[in-house]
């Protein structure tokens, strides 16, 4: 049995397949095909925070695949009615998969410890995986290839930011972040990238104008997360000069895309005529989620038994 709690759990190859396997799907639901790999499985959705892409996305994937799926709200007492060990133990006798999206890591890595199916982060505050593999799929669609293409980020160093810089170092591609000082990606992720990924191009720097420079896609998310309103005032100070607009855009690669994990706050991390243009591919991206995930969810079942 596997998990995804966060991509330092999959090799490039495993990567591939998923991305293979996604791909497949795609192309099959485009043809009308549904083919019911997973039927008779029960996944569970287990958020903490709220969801539209990741709940809809996940259920509708697994519904496609012959699965079912649960929703997994307060009412269910994670973490308040009973002992952790108690909760794991039993839930994952019922499910095949648990999807989980928490406030914090250390949650889901806990419900890791005392459960017996597989575990797959829908989000936390380090990191998250299905956004990241939506996110390359999309790049690798619109340019056939993901080695040695530059990826620019312009933004916060937050749980998006992460997953992608070590999606693209398993995948071979450049990536450049351009946060403000004091919101870079932190060191002991860093490390940790270069010794699970020896060759990967890590770009950090204060200028967005020198990230975005010859990359093909430029990437941002809102300037505060959920968990951090209290800090929206400050942010929108501190990262006033980080908007990605046209100009911005322009300095880019010739004809580069656009990215946005979505929600966006447009006129702040990004404008309306960025997020409308031609080259924009947020529609796109936010669809690829569930393509993604279908190959995240063949794929654990494969690793079963």
């Amino acid at each position: 049995m596997r998990n995804l709690l966060s991509l330092f759990d999959l090799s490039t190859a495993e990567m591939e397949s998923i991305f293979s396997i996604a791909a497949d799907l795609k192309a099959k639901l485009a043809k009308g095909v549904r083919e019911p790999l997973l039927q008779g499985q029960v996944m569970g959705l287990l958020f903490e925070k709220q969801s539209l892409r990741t709940r809809v996305s996940f259920e509708t994937g697994m519904a496609q695949l012959g699965g079912s799926s649960l929703f997994l709200g307060e009412d269910v007492g994670w973490g308040k009615r009973e002992a952790p060990q108690d909760f794991g133990r039993v839930i994952s006798q019922y499910l095949d998969f648990i999807v989980c999206r928490a406030k914090s890591h250390e949650r889901v890595i806990e419900l890791e410890t005392h459960c017996t199916c597989s575990i797959i982060n829908g989000l936390t505050d380090l990191f998250h995986p299905c956004q990241a593999l939506a996110d390359l799929m999309t790049v690798q669609e619109e340019f056939g290839k993901l080695k040695g293409m530059k990826i620019a980020y312009v933004g916060d160093g937050n749980n998006v930011s992460r997953s992608l810089a070590l999606a693209c170092a398993k995948m071979g591609a450049e990536f450049a972040i351009a946060s403000p000082k004091g919101y870079e990606l932190d060191q002991p992720f860093l490390v940790r990238v270069d010794q699970a990924c020896p060759d990967a191009v890590v770009q950090q720097t204060n200028d967005p104008f020198e990230a975005v420079d010859g990359a093909v896609a430029v990437y941002t998310d809102v300037w505060a997360s959920m968990g951090q309103e209290a800090e929206q005032a400050k942010r929108e100070i501190d990262f006033a000069d980080y908007q990605v607009n046209k100009k911005l855009m322009d300095a880019a690669a010739k004809d580069a895309i656009f990215l946005h994990c979505l929600p966006a706050k447009r006129g702040q991390e990004v404008t309306d005529e960025v997020m409308d243009c031609k080259t924009s591919r947020i529609v796109e991206q936010a669809g690829n989620r569930m393509h993604a995930q279908k190959g995240v969810l063949v794929w654990l079942s494969q690793q079963k038994g």
